[in-house]
């Protein structure tokens, strides 16, 4: 699933809104080691861009899995 989400994220890097939402579902499909994963791959490709909607999305997902 992490390849999945890496190429969908790519797809919809374009628009904002739409990044975060298939953001948020790439963060409940892969499991916790492609999580760690998928947010430095996000980080590195996309942080100069949505820095703040990566670091959001993966925040919430921590506190929500504790």
């Amino acid at each position: 699933m992490l390849e999945l989400s890496k190429k969908i994220l790519s797809k919809v890097s374009f628009d904002r809104k739409l990044f975060r939402k298939e953001l948020r579902k790439a963060v409940t499909w892969v499991n916790k080691d492609e999580l760690i994963l998928l947010r430095a791959w996000c980080l590195a490709t996309f942080g100069h861009i949505y820095a703040e909607i990566i670091l959001e999305v993966f925040d919430h997902q921590v506190g929500a899995a504790v």
